[in-house]
């Protein structure tokens, strides 16, 4: 190792080069800060190089594969129902590139000094920055950290082979497998079942018992029966889970509450486990940073830890570990050491899934008014009554609505079905200005469009939708 014989002074240091800490860069020098930002593998960080981007190529070609029966119902077809998984990966290491070349001309074009390196403090305000032989220390006058968050195996995974997979690793399998077994049911999980199931595996899912849930209940039980549809088996309320691996198979072990031990034997297991962020290699503990009793980062509405100098942002911060508040939590951080006054608010952030056919929950879920007392309307409009689902052969679905039963103000819309992603900003949107009914209700709707499902389901309130059948007053959904 070489060391650098000159400390060298920087304006500002990001390290981590993903969608968080390379938005925070391009941020950064918008403001007309200097910025360095250092990365010890590729730009974009997991969620581009293996993480958001690779596994939605999957989800794309999955829902692709699903439309082969609707297209020759449009005498569309070459009657070819072979799927070659070499291309897919070709493809998805195209898009890969493509987008992280991207992102280097970004920071190229906006004169942000990249640094390939693997960072760690020397004091408050100093880091080393190693690559090779190669040690450097820089003095700044701020930090950011966006170093991100790695997937953890459960400890009741004790052989941890090559057919025991998690999210960073799902997707470079070189084959479909004959059955895969899937534990979790976060929209990692969700995602995964679908889309195997969809591109000729045999898919068992498990879901833990007691596990928490952010999607709206109703779109997680219309999932299960779409899933039950579709062949997939589902085991819920799993406890006491071991599993046994060997080169060609894992056997999983497992108990229900309703019933006695359970034995499966898959090609592989893929587990979502848990998350921890990516810090014990910074060496944070010899500078004192506060840190949560999950080892997260403490920061305030800044993103400022409890050393003024040293912002976090990311999944190496308290809340959900979703690329959207990495982003917007980078922006803030910079705008803070610009002097401006912005802020982060994660009351409506989106949570979706893109499964077949995708889901979206924003807001107030019907389970949430039922523990909080809260005293709301609920109404659900079926996309099998939308013209275009017709055309479109996408009739699995609908999209809910809740709204306070007082101000008439919407707390929460929640969708499964086509568009449901695209239609998520939208929904955060209304949530955000605190749109009232008639705030939905006023505007015109392009006909046909899935959007005109969020008119009906909101007329249907009070029993206005139009293509839902007639509801009796006594009858509306009140909670």
């Amino acid at each position: 190792m070489v060391v650098g014989e000159i400390t060298q002074q920087r304006n500002l240091i990001i390290i981590g080069g993903g969608p968080g800490g390379y938005s925070a860069a391009i941020r950064g020098a918008q403001l007309g800060l200097s910025v360095t930002l250092i990365e010890q593998a590729d730009l974009g960080g997991v969620c581009l190089n293996k993480g958001c981007i690779p596994s939605k190529v999957f989800t794309h070609a999955a829902s692709k594969r699903a439309e082969i029966s609707h297209l020759a119902d449009l005498g569309i077809g070459s009657g070819d129902d072979t799927f070659n998984i070499s291309k897919l990966l070709s493809y998805k290491d195209e898009v890969i590139s493509g987008l992280r070349s991207g992102v280097e001309n970004l920071c190229k074009a906006n004169k942000i000094e990249v640094i390939q390196g693997k960072a760690t403090f020397l004091a408050v305000n100093k880091i080393g920055v190693e690559n090779g032989h190669q040690f450097d220390i820089f003095e700044f006058d701020q930090v950011i950290l966006a170093t991100g968050s790695t997937p953890v195996m459960p400890k009741w995974v004790t052989d941890k082979g090559k057919r025991v997979l998690l999210a960073h690793n799902i997707f470079t399998l070189e084959e479909i497998p004959e059955h895969l077994i899937v534990n979790g049911q976060d929209y990692i999980a969700l995602e995964v079942a679908s889309s195997y199931a969809a591109l000729g595996s045999k898919v068992t899912i498990l879901f833990d018992q007691q596990k928490e849930q952010v999607f709206d209940e109703s779109i997680f039980k219309e999932l299960n029966r779409l899933f039950k549809r579709r062949k997939i088996t589902i085991f819920k309320d799993i406890q006491n889970i071991s599993t046994n691996e060997t080169d060609l198979n894992v056997t999983v072990t497992f108990k229900t509450s309703k019933d006695s031990e359970n034995v499966i034997e898959g090609s592989y297991l893929f587990v979502s486990g848990s998350r921890k962020p990516n810090l014990e290699s910074l060496g944070i503990s010899r500078i004192g940073l506060v840190q949560s009793d999950d080892g997260f980062i403490s920061v305030n509405e800044k993103m400022q830890s409890n050393i003024n100098s040293i912002y976090a942002i990311g999944d190496v911060t308290e809340g959900p570990l979703l690329a959207v508040k990495a982003i917007k939590q980078g922006k803030v951080a910079v705008e803070s050491i610009a002097g401006l006054k912005p802020e982060v608010d994660l009351t409506f952030i989106p949570h979706i899934a893109h499964t077949i056919p995708p889901a979206v929950t924003v807001g107030l879920t019907e389970q949430m008014a039922k523990e909080t007392g809260l005293n709301v309307r609920i109404s659900q409009f079926s996309l099998g009554g939308n013209g275009y689902a017709s055309i479109t052969g996408k009739k699995d679905g609908f999209i809910k609505v809740i709204s306070d039963a007082e101000t008439e103000i919407i707390n929460g819309i929640h969708m499964i079905g086509e568009g449901a992603i695209e239609m998520s900003g939208s929904f955060v949107q209304l949530l955000e200005m605190a749109a009232k009914e008639e705030d939905i209700k006023f505007p015109l709707y392009a006909h046909p469009g899935f959007s005109e499902g969020l008119l009906e389901a909101v007329e249907g309130l009070i029993g206005q939708a139009i293509h839902s059948a007639p509801v009796k007053k006594k009858d509306l959904q009140t909670v």
